[in-house]
């Protein structure tokens, strides 16, 4: 059975387009992470692929089905907001319990279904147990939980770990991870965390004004970036301009062999602070001048001032260069460390 299928879906509010012709293949069973800044689209895109919203035009599939204009009701999916939205006055096994509740299960069938969710989310005997005496974490889960209840065809997730704190959201996003994979459960999720995507997806949908601007594996996004944006926008990058001279591409003023650039003999190159390769001055090195070392205790990193414009190396603790504040360094870099961006 196909997955999700998005064509050519456009949102309009008044004269604003808040999302321009979103073309998009979600296959059955993966993990696909929505990401971009504030304002570019993305929890739009899922209030309609939800129901909640109604798209201006376009259409959504599910399974093969048009879905577009189907109430969020009879969508048969499972969706966790950003506040979680948990009913305070409910036990932990009355709030897994609600959407089975109002869909006329017994009890019997419902009380087996809460323990079998408790016992996936490590919450085994808590059913009882008040959501105000839960850690936030708790919570998460139990919110998880109830969205899971009606083993729903699509699961959506709008921001859910953003109100944790750094360490547990990490967790989190393993245990999500982990509990999607052993499901099989079509998922999709809003975040403006790359790390949280990076993290979970299968695919990272990098969106901006509405578009998205690369879809794609997240080491393919990391790797290989679309353009500018997406190369900025995923991790730390260096964007410096390249350009060819009688067939021979340079970099900073030198020559870096094997490097081919588009016709115009002029590109935005990509490359990452991991890729950076510091060296003694002189030779085929680009010249540059150490400009602040920070050691963040798992990896250090250089800030350098190449001809005017800074450059960032990032290296282990193992392979810490031996620089300093104001040193005269050499920038080594191969081909194979350039991004040639899209124009």
């Amino acid at each position: 059975m196909s997955g999700l299928a998005l064509q050519n879906v456009v949102k309009e509010f008044g004269s604003f387009t808040a999302v321009k012709g979103v073309d998009l293949e979600v296959p059955n069973g993966t993990f696909v992470c929505l990401l971009g800044p504030s304002g570019c689209g993305k929890t739009t895109l899922l209030r309609m692929i939800a129901g909640l919203d109604l798209p201006t035009r376009g259409a959504i599939r599910l399974g093969g089905e048009d879905i577009t204009a189907v109430p969020t009701h009879k969508r048969n999916l499972g969706m966790v907001f950003q506040s979680l939205a948990l009913f305070p006055h409910l036990t932990v096994g009355e709030n897994i319990a609600y959407p089975l509740r109002i869909r006329g299960i017994d009890k019997a069938a419902q009380a087996r279904r809460v323990e079998e969710l408790l016992a996936m989310i490590h919450l085994k005997g808590y059913a009882d147990r008040p959501v105000s005496k839960l850690s936030g974490g708790q919570r998460q889960r139990v919110a998880i939980a109830r969205a899971l209840a009606i083993s729903p065809k699509l699961f959506l997730l709008d921001e859910p770990l953003s109100a944790l704190d750094a360490k547990l959201r990490e967790a989190m996003q393993v245990e999500l991870r982990q509990l999607q994979q052993s499901l099989g459960i079509t998922t999709i999720v809003v975040t403006h965390d790359q790390r949280e995507a990076m993290t979970m997806a299968d695919t990272v949908v990098v969106m901006q004004a509405g578009e998205i601007r690369q879809a794609a594996s997240p080491i393919e996004i990391y790797r290989r970036p679309a353009d500018s944006f997406v190369a900025d926008f995923i991790g730390q990058t260096n964007l410096i301009e390249a350009e060819a001279t009688g067939g021979v591409a340079s970099v900073l003023g030198v020559a870096v062999p094997g490097l081919t650039l588009p016709a115009g003999g002029k590109a935005l190159l990509s490359v990452r602070p991991e890729d950076v390769h510091l060296t003694a001055p002189g030779g085929s090195a680009v010249p540059a001048t150490v400009t602040f070392v920070r050691d963040l205790g798992g990896t250090i990193e250089t800030f350098l001032d190449a001809g005017g414009r800074q450059v960032v190396a990032v290296s282990t603790p193992r392979e810490r260069p031996e620089v300093s504040v104001g040193q005269a360094v050499g920038i080594q870099l191969t081909a194979e460390d350039c991004v040639v961006l899209k124009s």
